[in-house]
């Protein structure tokens, strides 16, 4: 059979690679210019969740959750994806979102706010209790795991397109576009760094907390043991590959945890650390065939760990021409050139 060669070691490429092994492919080479699950992967929030705002993403969705409830504790919790409004404006668009998600099977319900939310300021909430929380390290290091007791040779710290192969498949992240531009091809990936605070220890927190997102604002954070992690996007974008932690945000995002959760008020940063999306002009992925014996599993604009079990099998399944479980159709690369845009609203 072909050699093929995946190029990054993080979510997606791990998940490539194990789909591959497991349907049948026998010459399967997953390497890293790093280390498994190095990059962005290890600075990943975590979450996974199907309530997005286009059928496309929520099919991805659907089909990965399956996957991470086999997996389960420590690798997954199902605490639930909580979107809690304060306007009406804003719960108007959560329970259109919500309407669409309902339509496609995902059992979103409203809400009252759960132990220790603020809720006095709240218009509305609706939660997926089916989604939860993850250790994106974990997880990928699992996949690889499996992958390599399937056959796959694992290499780290190596060039992937140094490598003799008669496929080619990029899930480099943010730096895919570098490794399509090395094989000929032009990919519209640009890095955009994102960062996350982790508190000290917050005495009582409850082990079911769910993630819990502000709709208007996008803050949101979620319980890791007994610490808080926050995030939110800056206040403007910052491109590039310069991962660098901002500490003069920390007041502010404090205070707003504070605000949503008083039972950590008073609590400090601990660690802070930035990382990367590698986001697309629309905030979908790139997958797929996306030149001749060349395929992408990249470009997903900061979903790509919780889209990774259903996008690793049917990009495997394309690679090996099997019948696809999942309709890669709205990602191919082409969609660009052909202006089919379809932005995804839900970029936390």
């Amino acid at each position: 059979m072909a050699r093929i060669v995946v190029a990054g070691a993080g979510a997606a490429g791990a998940s490539v690679a194990y789909h591959l092994a497991e349907l049948g492919a026998d010459e399967i080479v997953l390497c890293d210019r790093g280390s498994v699950a190095g990059g962005a992967t290890a600075k990943a929030m975590g979450g996974v969740r199907q309530q997005f705002s286009t059928e496309a993403e929520v099919r991805l969705a659907q089909a990965s959750i399956r996957f991470f409830e086999e997996l389960g504790s420590p690798f997954f919790d199902q605490v639930g994806y909580l979107f809690l409004a304060t306007t009406d404006v804003g719960l108007a668009e959560l329970e259109e979102r919500a309407e669409l998600q309902r339509s496609l099977g995902v059992p979103v319900v409203a809400t009252a706010a759960p132990a220790g939310v603020r809720s006095d300021d709240m218009a509305g909430a609706v939660v997926c209790w089916q989604d939860g929380v993850a250790d994106p390290p974990a997880v990928t290091r699992e996949l690889v795991r499996r992958a390599a007791a399937g056959g796959v040779e694992v290499r780290e710290g190596e060039d992937a397109t140094k490598l003799a192969a008669d496929v080619f498949v990029i899930a480099a992240g943010p730096w895919s576009a570098q490794v399509g531009e090395q094989l000929g091809l032009e990919l519209p990936i640009r890095p955009l760094c994102r960062q996350l605070l982790e508190t000290e220890p917050v005495a009582g927190l409850p082990p079911d907390l769910p993630m819990t997102i502000e709709a208007e604002t996008g803050f949101h954070f979620r319980r890791r043991g007994d610490r808080l992690v926050l995030a939110m996007s800056d206040p403007e974008p910052r491109w590039g590959f310069e991962e660098v932690v901002e500490e003069s945000l920390f007041d502010d995002r404090l205070e707003r945890l504070a605000h949503r959760f008083p039972a950590a008020t008073g609590t400090r940063i601990d660690r802070a650390w930035a990382g990367l999306y590698d986001m697309t002009p629309d905030a979908h992925p790139i997958l797929g065939r996306v030149g001749e014996r060349i395929y992408a599993a990249c470009g997903f604009s900061g979903h790509g760990f919780m889209q990774s079990p259903a996008v690793g099998r049917a990009v495997a399944e394309e690679i090996l021409e099997l019948e696809p479980t999942f309709d890669l159709s709205p990602y191919r690369l082409d969609r660009f050139e052909r202006g089919a845009i379809f932005p995804e609203q839900l970029v936390l």
